[in-house]
């Protein structure tokens, strides 16, 4: 929607009125190319609710309640991916190495992730409430269930990028009648789960009344059924926090119905199911009995199932979360379970660890031991990491948890192990925390700007340089927490790794902890490359671990300045060199050496100490030759840096109010300055330093020697100001002034840092002498752009230098700002960003101040604005801004037509295929062990994609039939296959060509030697021959060495491609005799069809 503003001419003359009508009749290009879009992201939300994980590529989803879901892998690499509607996730889960997540929202549209494009593959919008969801683990098939009861099966098809609604499902009354049993009208679906190694041909149904069917879906029937109103405990066990769980006596008939809250597989066969329910109880249910309905009765109460409390109070907890971790030392008769609720209503809020043992039976099943995890802050979701195969004899495994807001802790199997046996020590010294690649929130950040770097001179190479030898020791400092991480997926964009050139952008933030951090920012993968403490060794500073205020950076010197709240300006070199002499300590009255406490040197060249107030905004100028520094006091200093000195230290400008923006304008002809005298100084000037004070004051001064130019100016009404531009006629950019995007250039100038606090203006009158004419005949056409917060002024700058307070232009704002910055597209094409306090964002051309685009921090980031996000606000002059909040930070580009971060070439894949096809490969070299080595489970010698297709052409046949319309073969019940192996085909030998006269006599011979045709080749002997020690030799041992062996590999290859190729002729050969007799076949029939009965 475009906003009108009021707009207000109050001094027009013909130039102004020219440059207003070109922009408004060529309507800038801009105005089509506005697309706002997130091009980095960092951080989890706030709002995080639901998590998923794949265990194969290493990848985490974070769901959201505003409908983003994040992606986290390894290495800083990270995805935002956002869904069209702001609406909660209630599910979350990956196709398992498949490059594909679901996600189902609480408007129950279901929606499909390609985590390769990072964009929505199809969606699906379900007619009822969806209250139960799964997927078959390594395959695309889902079930949903409803709250009416109804079981339906979903197919996501790649290819057509598609979802397909199958022909199977279970509705609630077949159910019933298939199990015998009675099940009330609209009975929701609270969990489904596929039964482990079924091969999808079992899924278990649980029930909001506490009934739990197991169900069988190739023989259509109920397997078994669990429900609670015929079921009789003689015991329960109480697992106390205190130490090992206990039996007691319970004579308690269950006549009531016991609602499902949640539920999990406690063993990898499918026979014991962990059930929790919202009054606090856990079943667990023993699913390994017979397989006929009738008959159940038989087996004991005691052996079905057995209640475990986590508490002995009253009113307890909803059992929320259940997950299942097994301990393979056991041989699958225990582990541990992860339980969040189930504890008293009022207590801490805690997530137990039971490690439960049942080796003796399911009715002497024990609890070892028992660990209570303090969560810091409420819960929301946990992941249990499996275990890798250097961890699986370990008795813990490792989790990760997330609670509000956005926190993710990881804790190994090391630190539960600590916390079991020392639990009263703190477990957030023991967890790992989630490592922010961009850390907003531990340690605090209170500053941070992104900076260009010129190309020129190889700048940007001598920088990647400088930063390159100091990584290696952030890297040890800064990542040995991060080190036990689990997450390790994503693979790197290519174009970030193939490129080795220097560093084109960088983004430096400031922190309350004093210290400093410095991304190489060149791709969207930002990486850490240094971190200023600003505490050097052996040398003691007052005020040196002061937070952060500001900072600015000099991409042509490539200087660094650090300001700080106790007023201290520090000043890095990022050229590479060190100055081993030591550090100097500059004053308003002396400068001393510090010496280094090490002989490498630093990169910090001094520290200036001039006031005891806050800095609050810094400047270079001059290509880095001088610093013009900005305190809260209202006082303005200027610091040459190649001397190491201070030229001038203003006292408080028109008020005490803060400094808030600085800009220096370079005078494009400093020749015709030289008669120009300010006030009582001989020397001409060269640069005019134009100071904004946060009360919206306007003073100009020599940035020599500080003597005021003019008068102050300020709007007439009382506003406070947000920032200060200087737009000019000439476009070619100049080594005199330099902006806050690091790019020189004379038409942009000093952007505002508000957000401090103001103090009481005092007056402070200054009289200016008469200004030389040159200046303003130099001048003449620059404008200066001054931006409040409730209007937008433009003025001639030879009228501000003439102390004359009238703009020329002025448009009065329809709600209040916050922030602004400067852009360009081209050499004559400028834009103004204006963020407001409503977190609504409008990018309009200059100097019309027409609306080329608008959008908002919610629509963009669903971020809502709060007033400290705007120190940590900065822009690029090319429509980048780089936001945070809370734990989020993100970069976000505005214009369609820039791309200087070169997606998605340079964006980091999500999905692994090597790593994936690599996991295929090593499932199948498992399989073919298994085979090898005599396992029951491993009847075919095929590779994984041929067993994989195979089970998922068997559920494509399963759930692609209506129920009870035919039967389906039970893949797992398949009978043994006589392995087949291609050396054992032998085709070149002659082939015998059998007469049709002796055809009969060989149908004879067959029947007769059907046993000998069954065992041919072989003796019809069913007792084992002893075998001489020289025929096993001949068989198995190979002769020759290493060489040889690998040549008789070689040849048998050979050999085995020969024998395929003329497999693949014969069987085309017999193909088309077959085709050729199924021709004779038919034209035979149809002759025989046109015969008539006496014709025969």
């Amino acid at each position: 929607m475009v906003r009108v503003g009021i707009v207000t001419c109050l001094h027009v003359n013909s130039n102004f009125i020219n440059l207003f009508t070109q922009s408004e009749v060529q309507e800038s290009p801009i105005s089509s190319d506005v697309a706002p879009r997130v091009v980095v992201h960092y951080g989890i939300p706030s709002t995080a609710s639901v998590l998923a994980f794949d265990s194969v590529q290493q990848l985490l989803a974070v769901g959201t309640l505003d409908g983003r879901i994040k992606v986290v892998g390894g290495d800083s690499i990270e995805g935002l991916l956002m869904s069209p509607k702001p609406i909660p996730f209630k599910n979350l889960e990956f196709l398992q190495n498949q490059g594909y997540l679901v996600s189902i929202s609480n408007e129950n549209e279901i929606q499909v992730w390609d985590l390769e494009s990072r964009s929505i593959s199809t969606s699906l919008q379900w007619e009822s409430n969806i209250t139960a969801f799964s997927v078959i683990y390594g395959t695309q098939f889902m079930y949903i269930g409803d709250e009416y009861g109804f079981l339906s099966v979903l197919k996501y098809d790649a290819e057509e990028q598609t979802i397909l609604q199958l022909p199977y499902h279970i509705p609630a009354n077949l159910v019933a009648e298939a199990a015998e049993i009675s099940l009330p009208f609209n009975q929701s679906i609270v969990g489904v789960l596929p039964q482990p190694s079924s091969f999808g041909n079992r899924l278990l149904l649980a029930y909001e009344d506490g009934l739990i069917v197991l169900w069988d879906v190739t023989e259509d029937r109920a397997v078994l059924v669990r429900g609670n109103k015929d079921l009789q405990l003689k015991d329960e066990m109480l697992a106390e926090s205190s130490g090992d769980g206990s039996h007691e006596p319970l004579d308690n008939l269950l006549d009531h119905e016991k609602e499902i809250s949640s539920l999990c597989w406690v063993s990898g066969d499918g026979s014991l199911l962990a059930v929790g329910y919202v009054d606090g109880d856990i079943f667990l249910w023993n699913l390994s009995a017979s397989d006929h309905i009738k008959g159940q009765g038989a087996q004991k109460s005691s052996d079905k199932v057995v209640k475990i409390q986590l508490s002995s109070a009253e009113r307890r907890l909803p059992v929320i979360v259940l997950h299942w971790s097994a301990n393979k030392k056991r041989n699958g008769f225990g582990g541990q379970l992860f339980v969040y609720g189930g504890e008293e209503i009022g207590s801490e809020e805690v997530l137990t660890i039971l490690d439960l043992d049942w080796s003796s039976g399911i009715a002497k099943l024990t609890c070892v031991h028992r660990v209570d995890l303090p969560l810091n802050g409420s819960f929301s979701d946990m992941i249990v990491i499996a275990r890798s195969h250097e961890m699986e004899k370990t008795d813990s495994a490792s989790l990760l948890v997330l609670t509000n807001p956005g926190q993710l802790h990881f804790y190994d199997d090391s630190c539960l192990s600590t916390l079991r046996f020392e639990p009263d020590k703190k477990h957030s010294v023991l967890a790992v925390e989630y490592p922010a690649t961009i850390p907003t929130i531990e340690p605090i950040m209170t500053v941070g700007k992104l900076y260009s770097v010129v190309a020129k001179a190889n700048s940007s190479r001598v920088l990647a340089e400088t930063v390159s030898a100091a990584k290696l020791e952030v890297e040890q400092t800064m990542t040995r927490g991060s080190s036990r991480w689990p997450l390790t997926g994503g693979v790197p964009g290519e174009l970030s790794i193939a490129e080795d050139g220097g560093m084109e952008r960088i983004y430096v933030a400031g922190y309350q902890d004093g210290s400093v951090r410095v991304w190489d920012s060149t791709f969207p993968v930002l990486s850490l490359r240094l971190v200023f403490l600003l505490q050097v060794e052996g040398i003691d500073v007052a005020g040196a671990s002061a937070s952060i205020s500001t900072l600015d950076f000099s991409p042509t010197s490539l200087s660094l300045a650090i300001g700080n709240e106790y007023g201290l300006v520090w000043l890095y070199g990022l050229d590479g060199t060190k100055d081993k002499s030591g550090i100097h300590l500059v004053t308003q009255t002396e400068r001393q050496v510090l010496n280094l406490a090490h002989d490498g040197g630093s990169l910090c060249k001094a520290i200036f100490s001039l006031l005891n107030s806050p800095v609050r905004t810094l400047k270079w100028v001059n290509s880095g030759d001088r610093l013009a520094v900005g305190f809260e006091c209202g006082q303005v200093a200027m610091v040459e840096t190649s001397a190491l000195s201070v030229l001038f230290l203003t006292d408080a400008l028109c008020s005490s109010s803060p400094i808030i923006s600085l800009a220096v304008k370079t005078l494009p002809d400093t020749e015709s300055l030289k008669q120009s005298e300010i006030g009582t100084s001989n020397e001409s000037a060269k640069e005019v330093a134009f100071i904004l004070t946060r009360d919206s004051h306007v003073v100009l001064v020599d940035s020599s020697t500080g003597n005021v130019v003019s008068q102050p100016i300020h709007p007439m009404e009382e506003s406070t100001a947000v920032s200060l531009y200087i737009i000019g006629k000439h476009n070619s950019l100049t080594e005199g002034s330099e902006d806050d995007n690091s790019k020189s250039s004379e038409d942009f100038e000093a952007k505002g840092q508000p957000g401090h606090k103001s103090y009481e203006r005092q007056s402070d009158p200054m009289e200016a002498e008469n200004s030389e004419p040159n200046i303003v005949h130099n001048l003449k056409d620059s404008i200066i752009l001054f931006c409040c917060e409730n209007a937008l002024h433009l003025y001639f700058l030879n009228s501000v230098i003439q102390g004359e307070n009238k703009s020329i232009y002025k448009l009065d704002l329809v709600k209040p700002c916050s922030w602004t910055a400067i852009f360009t597209k081209e050499a004559t094409e400028y834009g103004l960003i204006i963020v407001y306090q409503t977190g609504d964002i409008e990018v309009r051309s200059l100097p019309a101040f027409t609306v080329l685009g608008s959008t908002s921090l919610t629509s963009i980031l669903r971020w809502n604005f709060k007033t400290n996000m705007i120190n940590l606000m900065s822009s690029s002059d090319k429509g980048q801004i780089t936001l945070a909040c809370g734990s989020e930070f993100a970069i976000v580009s505005l214009l369609a037509s820039e791309n200087n971060f070169r997606i998605p070439e340079a964006l980091p894949c999500l999905h692994d295929k090597v790593l994936a096809a690599a996991a295929d490969a090593t499932i199948s070299i498992a399989l073919d062990q298994k085979s090898k080595q005599g396992f029951k489970g491993a009847k075919l010698e095929m590779n994984n994609s041929e067993a994989r297709e195979s089970i998922l052409a068997h559920m494509d046949i399963i759930f692609s039939r209506f129920p009870f319309s035919e039967p389906v073969k039970n893949l797992a019940d398949d009978q043994p296959h006589v392995e087949l192996n291609i050396d054992d085909i032998e085709i070149d030998e002659p082939l015998s060509v059998v007469s049709s006269s002796s055809k009969s006599d060989n149908e004879r011979k067959d029947k007769e030697t059907e046993r000998q045709r069954l065992f041919e080749g072989s003796s019809t002997d069913t007792k084992p021959r002893m075998r001489t020690r020289e025929e096993i030799i001949a068989k198995y041992r190979k002769a020759g060495d290493a060489t040889s062996a690998a040549a008789q590999a070689r040849d048998k290859l050979v050999e085995r491609q020969q024998k395929l190729e003329k497999l693949s002729e014969r069987t085309a050969e017999l193909q088309s005799g077959a085709e050729s007799f199924a021709d004779l076949a038919n034209e035979l029939a149809r002759n025989m069809e046109k015969r008539k009965w006496w014709n025969f």
